[in-house]
């Protein structure tokens, strides 16, 4: 009876749910009056004649002021506290016109005391059958008939951390039925044995005993505002348990707009490494950007469009996008008009080997600033495209440079590579190779009167096109296997907006030539690395110890070119600079002089498409270069 009743109300059209809402609240205002007399004179009241017309007169009032207000349009089993108060306003108006009527009319017999008691009547029976009907609702559909058999089907969760967003979370899961939350964790003592909507809180050691009563194999992490260190603390030690950990967004994202059932995310890759982010120094992000025209080349990459985020947000008069990918191009100018439409933003379809487009682009737009991220940086692909990677990443570089010195522009900086540092690959090579031209432009005070050239050079970045991270996440979904290089390979790792933000303040503090090494914290183990997300995804490693397991690790040896480990210096010298987190290293440099007709040796080459003569330029003047593979160039 009560699941068939609820099943028809639930699925009756809106405008029926109003009308059955408002004939309750007409028959609530009507006894709630008459209630109001009783409780005023202290026996069961019957009405003279004269006063019944204020009987129908009251919820004639009220019923107008309840739709006014908009207590019929809100969904019941949605409601809030913000309802409630709504619930509060409308029956305080209808309360003074209520009394006001009465009054004016010199109605006998009617205390003033009941006007607000009947008030309080109202409140307690509008607004409490409401909630109750919120809470009847959820419970009846939790409980009973299909509803409460699609709820068991509903995979169990844990939320980690009982703070105002666990308690938000809470709320939109059992909303939204995707997930059905059975218990908080928590780190204080004081919420210990505590409920919360209906949830109780329960210390980190009772986990193993929630996993198993509930069957859950998911565990939630509700801490925003956690610092990094202390969320990679907790995630380490969930890893020694079979669940899928996942977690919301940083605190910034939850300031925008409550918590939802869409937040919730994989473990961010940077919580597995605990890196705290230093605070950026405010003049040093602002200094090359601020009221100045800058430019990206690379723009839709995934360091060129970071770049370009975070350069939006420091008030360039504009910000020309170049990039030679038409679709990258696309989406960096579309997401960039929705968040920033004040903005001028100028989106170029070009190529870095354009020198002539380069310069005119930069004499239009008056271009102050250039960040060159434009490069081919796939490292077995860039050994078998040996020629089209020296056109694009030593030869585009210099293009670029020419264009900023003959368009006069103030500073450019280029995003270049720890692979640079005594390279065992052609793309690696060719990033060192483009460095000793901007040193060498640098010091060329004849050609290259005004214009400041920086390098900054830095490791992998987490989330990137190439990254082992994206490609891991792929591997574990689709049920493994999840494929290393080699067990000893280490990498440095640093999230793609930290690295965007230590590019900006370290293009600021360029004197010319300067080559800058960001600070990127311990080598990781890829292999450790690809195990940690195994476990937090919910699965178990399968090997020789557990060879039932769920996705297995297999290692494909090294690829061409590619290193065990990586270095951020060629030499030893290397001083602090203002920023804890930004190095400045003395390298090996090449006068201009010399290296024009080293540029000049090598483009020949290049055009002749000689890769072995190019490669052997390549190890004359790259220091420490030293091939790991012979000349694999598709067209050689």
């Amino acid at each position: 009876m009560l699941k068939a009743l609820l099943e028809k109300l639930l699925s009756s059209s809106r405008s029926v749910k109003r009308t059955v809402t408002a004939s309750l609240d007409f028959i609530t205002v009507m006894f709630s009056l008459w209630l109001a007399f009783c409780l005023r004179l202290g026996e069961l009241y019957y009405p003279p004649q004269h006063q019944w017309w204020i009987f129908l007169a009251g919820p004639v009032i009220a019923i107008p002021i309840f739709i006014k207000f908009g207590l019929y349009r809100a969904i019941i089993r949605y409601l809030g506290m913000r309802a409630i108060w709504t619930v509060v306003q409308a029956t305080m108006l209808y309360s003074i016109l209520f009394a006001l009527l009465v009054l004016i009319s010199n109605v006998q017999g009617v205390p003033r005391t009941v006007y607000g008691i009947q008030a309080v009547i109202i409140l307690l029976l509008a607004g409490g059958t409401r909630l109750a009907a919120r809470w009847w609702i959820i419970h009846i559909q939790n409980n009973y008939g299909s509803l409460g058999k699609q709820s068991q089907c509903i995979p169990p969760v844990i939320i980690y951390g009982a703070g105002s967003s666990g308690m938000q979370l809470v709320a939109a899961l059992k909303m939204s039925r995707q997930l059905r939350p059975v218990a908080f964790i928590d780190d204080d003592p004081a919420l210990e044995n505590n409920q919360i909507n209906g949830l109780n809180i329960y210390p980190f050691t009772k986990l193993s005993h929630l996993i198993d009563r509930y069957k859950a194999v998911d565990v939630l992490l509700a801490l925003p505002s956690v610092s990094r260190s202390r969320r990679s603390d907790i995630i380490r030690l969930l890893e020694a348990y079979p669940v899928h950990v996942r977690s919301l967004p940083g605190l910034m994202d939850l300031a925008e707009g409550k918590v939802k059932v869409s937040d919730i995310q994989e473990v961010d890759i940077g919580d597995l490494l605990g890196r705290e982010p230093v605070e950026p120094i405010a003049e040093l992000l602002h200094a090359n950007i601020t009221n100045k025209s800058v430019m990206v080349t690379g723009a839709g990459g995934s360091i060129g469009s970071e770049l370009c985020r975070q350069i939006a947000k420091l008030e360039p008069t504009t910000l020309i996008l170049y990039e030679l990918n038409e679709f990258s191009l696309y989406a960096i100018e579309k997401e960039l008009q929705q968040h920033q439409s004040s903005l001028t933003i100028v989106a170029v379809l070009g190529s870095v080997q354009n020198q002539q487009r380069l310069e005119r682009v930069c004499q239009q737009f008056n271009v102050n600033t250039i960040y060159h991220a434009a490069a081919y940086k796939h490292v077995p692909l860039v050994e078998k495209n040996t020629t089209e990677a020296i056109q694009n990443n030593i030869f585009g570089t210099l293009n670029c440079a020419k264009a900023a010195i003959n368009s006069s522009v103030e500073t450019f900086v280029l995003i270049s590579t720890d692979k640079a540092v005594r390279p065992s690959n052609t793309m690696g090579a060719s990033k060192r190779f483009a460095e000793l031209v901007l040193q060498a432009l640098a010091q060329d005070n004849e050609n290259n009167p005004s214009t400041r050239f920086t390098m900054v050079r830095f490791g992998n970045v987490l989330g990137s096109s190439g990254s082992v991270v994206p490609l891991f996440r792929e591997q574990i979904a689709n049920g493994g296997p999840v494929t290393v290089t080699d067990k000893r390979i280490i990498r440095y790792f640093m999230t793609i907006p930290e690295a965007a933000e230590l590019v900006i303040q370290a293009g600021s503090m360029g004197q010319g030539g300067d080559v800058f090494v960001l600070d990127m914290g311990e080598p990781v183990k890829i292999v450790d690395l690809a195990k940690r997300m195994i476990h937090l995804s919910g699965f178990v490693e399968k090997d020789q110890q557990d060879p039932d397991g769920d996705i297995e690790i297999i290692y494909t040896g090294l690829r061409p070119g590619e290193k065990l480990y990586e270095e951020l210096l060629i030499g030893d010298k290397v001083s602090d600079t203002q920023h804890p987190k930004i190095m400045r290293a003395q390298e090996h440099i090449i006068v201009w002089a010399e290296l024009r007709s080293i540029l000049q040796k090598l483009q020949q080459c290049n055009n002749e498409n000689d890769c072995q003569k190019v490669r052997d330029i390549l190890m004359t003047h790259v220091s420490g270069f030293k091939p790991q593979c012979g000349v694999e160039d598709w067209l050689s």
